[in-house]
């Protein structure tokens, strides 16, 4: 059996400002990096063999942390596990969308990538790590965007809709070519932490 954990960021700035990150590269704030340490904490109790990140700086200093942690190295960070771009609305808030483009602005054509496009590339990329770690149990620190849409184009029937908290974890395991969740945006280090509403 291969397992995934699926983690999503620390928390930044834009997060909490309510700003559409996307594709741009936007760093932890100092909460992310204290998310990502009490994840990495509750992650060492645990037997990690790899943790591999998206190309983004938010979720390599994540991963960054996990690995130092777990005395891993981070084995590589993959394009294809980055946020859904978000074209134009990146750097904007809801209410600026709304006042730039009016109340229906998600109809528009605004440069922004398909949930069909991201969740392919994501997919191809858990298609790969099962050929390549087959049996292994990798970390995959990514974004809460793709997570969620990877989770729905692997179980429709099960995730209708998702929320991804900062450095929630997601447990997927691949047995015989069939994909299980285990455990879903577990938040349960942040809890302890007194951490989860800062």
């Amino acid at each position: 059996m291969t397992t995934i954990g699926l983690v999503r960021h620390g928390i930044t700035e834009w997060n909490l400002l309510g700003i559409a990150q996307g594709s741009s590269d936007i760093p932890l704030n100092e909460t992310g990096r204290q998310q990502a340490a009490a994840l990495a904490e509750r992650l060492a109790s645990e037997k990690w063999d790899m943790v591999v990140s998206s190309d983004l700086l938010r979720a390599k200093e994540t991963a960054q942390i996990i690995a130092d942690r777990l005395k891993l190295p981070v084995s590589f960070a993959d394009p294809r596990i980055r946020e859904i771009n978000g074209g134009q609305i990146e750097g904007t808030t809801e209410e600026e969308r709304v006042q730039k483009w009016g109340e229906n602005w998600r109809s528009l054509d605004l440069g922004m990538e398909s949930a069909e496009d991201a969740a392919k590339r994501s997919v191809e990329f858990l298609e790969d790590i099962l050929s390549n770690y087959k049996g292994n149990r990798v970390l995959l620190v990514s974004h809460g965007g793709l997570i969620g849409i990877t989770l729905k184009s692997l179980l429709p029937e099960r995730f209708k809709e998702t929320h991804m908290n900062n450095t929630s974890i997601t447990i997927l395991e691949n047995l015989e070519s069939r994909w299980d969740c285990t455990l879903y945006n577990c938040t349960r280090h942040l809890t302890t932490s007194d951490m989860i509403n800062k």
